[in-house]
């Protein structure tokens, strides 16, 4: 049965979830469900949940199961991975996959547990788990087999996770919940303060992606956008540019490098010199904002760059994490 069982490595992501096999990725999903509320039934998952946020009736709730990179919402992540799972293998499983998930560095182990039984209830026959960092570092190529210093940097939706790794192990790292989300979360609460306007969470990683910058810039973006009027309640146009998005956005960044700062403080002085001269890599969703390379150059005092496959290559680690799987569990007992 083993012969013929699949092995499946999973990035479940606060925003999105990706499925790899060997080099191929099969899936790419936001971590969406909409449920008919009374009765916990899933209506839609993914690309079609996330179209009906905010646009549902009272009797159906668009949900992320996910809350800071964990499990939040059981039930519904364990049937978010089945409809995955059974997206890939269809809908009859005579060979369970084994699988392969990444979680953030530092979780706890009631975190951990619910995330396997997720994943056995989903149609596993066999579940482990692998840090994202690590995982992370296996999908860009990073010498993590070898004694050098290695860091990352994986900025998603709900967290961001510094690393330094050395010889397949995590030497020095930190989880902070300042990432994507709350970029957004910065940028609602800055259009309410300045234009006395409600935006949605959709509406402001709009501005984010389509004018967002690390770095101020001198020829500015605008972007139209409509809101509530916080008094009034009805609609109301606004205009933003990418400077205003920078001013949002500064002291969730300033956190972002603080935490860097603190795992770099927790690092072997011989481990520093090899980062120094290697560069630190970011990768994520959230590291594609404009001019954030450059933003943590200048403030880590270290080369920072992004790696080819920012999105990707989480998903891609932990597919190829069942070549070392051995080597993982040893440092990472599930």
């Amino acid at each position: 049965m083993a012969a013929f069982s699949r092995e499946l490595g999973i990035d479940l992501g606060t925003f999105n979830t990706q499925v790899a096999e060997g080099n191929q990725i099969l899936v790419q999903e936001p971590t969406v469900v909409a449920i008919v509320v009374n009765e916990m039934k899933l209506v839609e998952y993914g690309t079609t949940a996330l179209g009906m946020m905010g646009r549902v009736p009272e009797t159906i709730e668009v949900l992320r199961p996910l809350r800071s990179g964990v499990i939040a919402e059981y039930e519904l992540t364990e049937i978010f991975l089945r409809e995955l799972v059974k997206k890939i293998t269809g809908p009859t499983l005579f060979f369970k996959p084994r699988i392969l998930i990444s979680v953030p560095y530092g979780i706890t182990s009631v975190e951990r547990r619910a995330v396997q039984e997720a994943g056995l209830g989903s149609g596993g026959r066999e579940v482990n788990l692998i840090p994202q960092p690590l995982a992370a570092a296996l999908g860009i190529d990073l010498p993590i087999n070898t004694p050098t210093g290695n860091m990352i940097i994986c900025m998603g939706g709900g967290t961001t996770q510094a690393a330094v790794i050395s010889m397949n192990g995590i030497v020095s790292a930190e989880t902070s919940p300042i990432a994507g989300l709350k970029l957004d979360e910065a940028i609602i609460s800055y259009v309410r303060k300045k234009y006395g306007l409600v935006i949605g969470q959709p509406t402001a990683e709009l501005l984010k992606l389509k004018i967002g910058s690390a770095l101020p810039v001198e020829e500015e973006k605008t972007m139209e956008i409509q809101g509530q009027d916080q008094v009034t309640g009805l609609p109301k146009p606004a205009s933003l540019t990418t400077n205003e998005i920078v001013d949002a956005m500064q002291p969730s960044l300033q956190e972002i490098v603080a935490t860097t700062r603190r795992v770099l403080e927790k690092t072997p002085p011989e481990l520093i010199s090899d980062i120094i001269d290697r560069g630190v890599a970011i990768c994520g969703g959230t590291a594609m904002m404009k001019g954030l390379d450059k933003y943590l150059t200048v403030a880590l005092g270290i080369p920072a760059y992004l790696v080819d496959n920012p999105v990707t290559c989480t998903v891609e680690g932990t597919a190829r994490g069942f070549s070392i799987l051995d080597l993982i569990l040893r440092n990472y007992p599930n």
